[in-house]
């Protein structure tokens, strides 16, 4: 499975938009500070996953988020945070 995740940071508010194949380690590495782009951002709470079959779908899924436009806002929207 692949999978695509949206982190919170608890020190910022921002979020944070992730693809691993393995959410459990990822979530590990990002919680110990082995995360570049969230190193600083800590404590972070993951608040949304979406899990895939294809590694393509995901990566796909994942850039579509980074783009900031309608599938974030739309996501956003309904998770409550806008």
């Amino acid at each position: 499975m692949y999978y695509v995740y949206l982190l919170r940071s608890r020190n910022d508010n921002g979020f944070y938009i992730g693809f691993s194949s393995d959410l459990q380690l990822r979530l590990l590495q990002h919680a110990n500070g082995e995360v570049q782009a969230t190193k600083y951002r800590r404590p972070l709470d993951l608040v949304y996953y979406e899990s895939y079959g294809r590694k393509d779908l995901a990566t796909a899924r994942e850039s579509g988020l980074k783009k900031f436009g309608s599938a974030y806002a739309a996501l956003m929207k309904r998770l409550g945070y806008k």
